[in-house]
């Protein structure tokens, strides 16, 4: 049986993904979770991503990666700079939550909006989409916006609350070519979003499980 080994940094995301997963690859496979909020608290408390936190989450792939696992999911894209920086070190594939959704992102025109709860997902996200649209040529410009808010409501398992503050900002969203949620947590809005805003809207979770998919058939 195969192994799928999942890094979650919010509680939404951990108790919705594994079961989306299994769901969603049609087949029986072994998937462990590991759940570790403070690499999303610290670094939107203080700012940045330090060397500790790099450390932290070495730490916690390579765990992932002694469980025999197949593959590794990373399912923060606060993380994905620096997951990046670790594959090279890891002997399984690994895989970022955003990988797909920025590749697919820079295909639709040159004015992008990333929507999000977490500032910290401002650099590595905007930088994820200026290197995709770079490697296909294209130049783009790329807007963020971020309401903290959402976050704490988020944090506090508020959805409702959290849901009906990224639905009032979208009434005011326009001009973009493509919106890109920046958090898993926040993709169980993207069509409602998508039908305020009139503009396509991109979620992470779908195009990733599609990637976990292909790459376990491979």
């Amino acid at each position: 049986m195969k192994s799928i080994a999942l890094i979650h940094t919010v509680k939404t995301v951990a108790n919705s993904f594994d079961r989306t997963l299994r769901e969603y690859l049609g087949e029986e496979v072994k998937i462990h979770n590991l759940w570790d909020d403070f690499l999303a608290n610290n670094p939107n408390e203080i700012g940045e991503f330090t060397v500790e936190n790099r450390k932290r989450l070495y730490n916690d792939i390579t765990s992932a990666e002694m469980t025999g696992a197949d593959m590794i999911v990373v399912t923060c894209s606060t993380l994905t700079p620096v997951v990046n920086m670790i594959r090279p070190f890891i002997r399984v594939p690994l895989i970022a939550i955003d990988d797909a959704m920025g590749r697919k992102a820079v295909t639709y025109g040159e004015r992008l909006l990333i929507l999000a709860t977490a500032e910290s997902t401002r650099e590595p996200l905007t930088d994820k989409l200026m290197t995709e649209a770079a490697a296909i040529g294209k130049e783009i410009t790329v807007d963020f916006r971020a309401d903290v808010e959402a976050f704490k409501a988020m944090k506090a398992m508020d959805m409702d609350k959290h849901d009906a503050i990224l639905l009032e900002i979208a009434k005011d969203i326009s001009g973009y070519d493509c919106v890109v949620l920046a958090q898993a947590s926040m993709a169980h809005l993207d069509s409602r979003i998508e039908a305020i805003c009139k503009i396509p809207v991109l979620s992470s979770p779908t195009l990733c499980l599609e990637q976990v998919k292909d790459t376990l058939n491979n």
